[in-house]
């Protein structure tokens, strides 16, 4: 990997160097290290509530998700009884979620489908996934990783921002971001690297202000603006 542009001018131009394969490896030894089995914070039952809970997670956070599916699997654990309720009867428990309506409609949806199409079971391939309603490649990636335990890694807004501040891998796309960690992240550490990165995204790397003092791969972050700690 050659050096990096970062907002570089004609007049100012700034290089930054490309981490090295020792600088990610030590990245990843450090999370290992710090959170040796991390865990993803949607509560599901089983396979199918993980699903179902991922697909409401779009676009809605964790603890908003959890709320309303706290009573919703206590009624709904399988696709024959989440279809029983209907969609009305989804949209009422799932209607503090942002985009209720249309998520009831694809939970109903994709509920059938894995009844028709998959007697009533999860597949466990990323294709079969994809083809049910409300599933994308984030959703399938998250399932196949919680769920299967595939070394898959789903990019979200959290995993996108560490990825390109850091440098592990910059990528103007999702796609571009979990191509590049695919290819650089060691493969001791890829089974938990989405957990890792999108927590740490979500707790440390924020958006706004970025907790760099508190941050365990600081030293090998490339990001030019590391915030100091507070006094």
């Amino acid at each position: 990997m050659g050096p990096t542009r970062i907002n570089a001018t004609p007049s100012s131009p700034a290089v930054v160097k490309a981490l090295t394969k020792a600088e990610i490896e030590a990245m990843f030894a450090a999370f290992a290290a710090r959170d040796p089995e991390p865990k993803g914070e949607l509560e599901y039952v089983n396979l199918f509530t993980l699903l179902v809970a991922v697909v409401l997670s779009a676009q809605a956070t964790d603890v908003g998700v959890n709320k309303a599916t706290r009573p919703l699997f206590k009624v709904a654990d399988t696709p024959e009884k989440m279809v029983a309720l209907g969609e009305d009867g989804i949209k009422d428990y799932i209607k503090t979620i942002g985009l209720y309506r249309n998520k009831a409609k694809n939970v109903y949806a994709l509920s059938q489908a894995l009844i028709d199409k998959h007697e009533s079971e999860v597949p466990d391939s990323r294709e079969a996934l994809e083809a049910l309603p409300g599933v994308g490649r984030k959703t399938a990636n998250v399932v196949l990783n919680i769920g299967f335990g595939q070394p898959t890694i789903a990019v979200d807004t959290h995993l996108f921002r560490v990825g390109n501040r850091t440098l592990l891998a910059p990528g103007k796309t999702p796609l571009e971001v979990e191509k590049k960690l695919e290819k650089r992240v060691p493969k001791p550490y890829l089974l938990h690297a989405h957990h890792w990165l999108i927590l740490h995204g979500r707790y440390i790397c924020k958006a706004r202000k970025p907790a760099c003092d508190r941050c365990i791969i600081s030293q090998w972050c490339r990001y030019p603006a590391k915030t100091a700690a507070e006094s």
